[in-house]
């Protein structure tokens, strides 16, 4: 099969079937099965002793669906390309579950297969391959109005921080200010400022974290496993203090989707700005996780709510 990719289910599903023989091949009929499903896993790492044993969780089928290509006969020696265009959803069509957006988690992952089977009967094994294809909302689902431009403000000081800093952190200050977009079009960046005020120690990096947050029902448990996804540097080093700094970090396509609450599932998203002080303790943790509290770093973290807009 050739690259393929559709953009919402009421789009046709298109591409090419491209079979290389020396020889003519006799077949039984060639058929393309459309498969679509939430997986849903639980990791030892993420739950209880009791919850790791489930492993993973039977998935949530979204479309299963079979379509005969062409019946059987002969393919010449060669070369054949055999177009095909499949709707994956009919309208008034009634659906096993809702088309999410494809996603690539750690504890969920959605996903749409296309496999096509040429079939050779009892004395030959059939040939097949599988191809995943990416599915985006329905034009038509999407939100009609704009995302919102108000932006949360923060501000980070040694008083908002609940872990130990510094002890020249902790009796010397400091202050960043700044504001940032908590509601973003999966198209657009994350955007907003920051200002440092001031700061007893020297600033060793400014950074943005974007987490994901996966959670999923497990009997009448909920667990969830939040993960950073990435990070992208806005300032390296000792900044000038009073001076505005921008903001703007552009969303991975696979890593992330719509912010989605569902009954077994839901998939949500954070950001944290993270600051790291200049200090010879941090020398010693070169590779201890961000997203851990260490007491050269400041952080705020706010809910990000990610939509896909017209």
């Amino acid at each position: 099969m050739s690259r393929l990719r559709t953009h919402g289910v009421k789009e046709p599903l298109q591409g090419k079937i491209v079979i290389k023989s020396p020889s003519s091949l006799s077949h039984y009929g060639i058929r393309l099965t459309v498969n679509g499903s939430v997986n849903l896993q639980i990791r030892g790492g993420s739950a209880g002793v009791i919850e790791s044993f489930y492993g993973v969780i039977k998935p949530i089928t979204i479309v299963n669906k079979s379509i005969e290509i062409r019946s059987s006969g002969k393919i010449d020696s060669g070369t054949t390309e055999i177009p095909f265009s499949v709707i994956l959803k009919q309208p008034g069509e009634e659906s096993l579950e809702r088309f999410y957006e494809t996603f690539h988690g750690t504890d969920i992952s959605i996903q749409y297969l296309v496999t096509v089977d040429l079939m050779r009967g009892y004395l030959h094994k059939s040939l097949s391959t599988t191809m995943e294809f990416i599915v985006e909302s329905d034009k038509a689902d999407l939100l009609e109005q704009s995302v919102s431009s108000e932006m949360a403000i923060f501000y980070i000081t040694q008083d908002t921080q609940r872990h130990p800093l510094l002890p020249e952190l902790k009796s010397g200050g400091f202050r960043v200010t700044g504001r940032i977009s908590t509601q973003c079009s999966l198209l657009d960046p994350i955007s907003g400022e920051l200002t440092v005020e001031r700061s007893a120690v020297p600033i060793c990096s400014i950074d943005i974290h974007l987490l994901r947050v996966e959670s999923v029902l497990l009997g009448e448990k909920i667990v969830t496993e939040t993960s950073l996804i990435q990070t992208t540097q806005i300032a390296d080093g000792d900044v000038c203090y009073s001076m505005t700094l921008p903001i703007y970090v552009i969303l991975p396509r696979l890593l992330t989707c719509p912010t989605v609450l569902a009954g077994p599932f839901s998939i949500e998203f954070k950001v944290s700005i993270v600051i790291s002080f200049q200090s010879e303790l941090s020398k010693l943790h070169t590779k201890s996780d961000p997203r851990t509290p260490r007491l050269w770093l400041a952080m705020e973290t706010l809910p990000l709510e990610l939509v896909r807009t017209k």
